[in-house]
């Protein structure tokens, strides 16, 4: 019997983060695929140096437009269906905006997507990117163009979606939305997490940390603004649009340290994680993993209790949740998770279920039913 070939898709691999993790995950799972991207920028995800990275016709853009290459959705799609996937026979798609947008070659192909969310900006928090884009002087623009370019967007969506042969969701939030938008049955299975490099202290310190790219509806101004508003020190990892809006309200408490999702390695958040009094996270995640990092460093995790948060997080168990994106919901909660006890081992053994070699193994079952059947 001749081994199948298999072939790994991503949407962007031009910033580190949950989703390139995830990528990393399914290659280590089948170190043979070769992973396809609409755009790579090596000095930006490191992790991926040695490994076989081949582009899209995005990648011939001027090296200037392709830092706007959110800007020009359908040029994405169009890139990513004219890949040649031909020689495989399992395409892995990891998606959370076109990843799935594949073409196939053949009939007996088969498309597994491991999607992330149905694109956001298009279903979920479509009013809330119309609010706020999260592209600073460009706004007005990006806000009259929406209304005008999403409904195409969608309709294209929906087509790739069709084409999809398994779904896999990342959260059970995800799920119900793969549900909602594009009327398709999916699995869930949870990302993968490396909860072995955390080593969780015993004694803890009086710090909270929260970490993340600083983008608008990720809410970091709510976990500043709270923490200011208690004086407690609170570091913040990551970077991003919102950067400067954030330091710009900071109390002398609010501790910004270097980026993760750039220079920086995990050393400092590591370090910060594993004896940190509580992790502080307002966002409404389709998952969440850097919760599950936080409980596998023995740290409970203070969130909005909504989306991918609640396949992690255990009220009173595991950290508290609220259930308003306010400060006054985030500073209430910082006081009810100082009023209870929490034991860094019992964190750890939770976040436990969320591991990487789970995940591994679950996906390789996945795709060998594929090729059974």
């Amino acid at each position: 019997m001749v081994k199948p070939r298999i072939a790994i898709v991503c949407d962007f691999l031009t910033v580190m983060g949950g989703a390139e993790n995830v990528v990393l995950a399914m290659h280590e799972a089948f170190p043979d695929a070769p992973i396809y991207t609409a755009l790579y920028n090596p000095d930006k995800v490191p992790a991926f140096a040695k490994l076989d990275v081949r582009t899209s016709r995005l990648q011939k853009l001027p090296k200037k437009l392709r830092g706007y290459h959110k800007l020009f959705p359908t040029m994405a799609v169009s890139a990513m269906k004219k890949l040649d996937l031909s020689e495989f026979d399992i395409i892995i798609a990891s998606t959370y905006l076109h990843g799935h947008q594949i073409t196939k070659s053949r009939p007996d192909q088969v498309v597994i997507a491991y999607c992330h969310t149905p694109p956001r900006y298009y279903w979920s928090h479509y009013d809330e990117y119309r609010r706020d884009p999260g592209f600073g002087k460009l706004n007005p623009l990006i806000r009259t163009l929406m209304p005008l370019m999403v409904p195409r967007q969608r309709t294209l969506d929906l087509a790739a979606a069709k084409r999809v042969d398994v779904y896999l969701a990342n959260s059970s939030e995800t799920q119900r939305r793969i549900g909602q938008y594009y009327n398709r049955k999916s699995m869930v299975v949870h990302p993968p997490v490396d909860t072995k490099r955390f080593a969780p202290a015993r004694q803890r310190g009086n710090h909270y940390v929260t970490i993340g790219r600083q983008l608008p509806y990720k809410r970091y101004d709510l976990v500043v603004s709270a923490c200011t508003k208690l004086g407690i020190p609170l570091y913040v990892f990551g970077n991003g649009p919102a950067h400067q809006k954030l330091a710009n309200m900071a109390g002398p408490s609010i501790i910004f340290c270097t980026d993760r999702f750039g220079d920086a390695s995990d050393a400092a958040v590591d370090t910060a994680l594993n004896t940190a009094r509580g992790f502080i996270y307002a966002a409404e995640e389709d998952f969440g993993i850097v919760q599950v990092e936080a409980l596998a460093a023995g740290t409970p995790v203070i969130a909005l209790g909504r989306a991918g948060t609640l396949d992690i997080v255990t009220n009173g168990e595991t950290g508290v949740l609220f259930d308003k994106q306010s400060v006054g919901s985030v500073t209430q909660a910082i006081k009810r998770a100082e009023q209870l006890q929490f034991f860094p081992s019992k964190l750890n053994r939770t976040a436990r279920r969320f591991d990487k070699s789970l995940f591994i193994t679950k996906l390789r079952k996945i795709v060998a039913d594929q090729i059974a059947s």
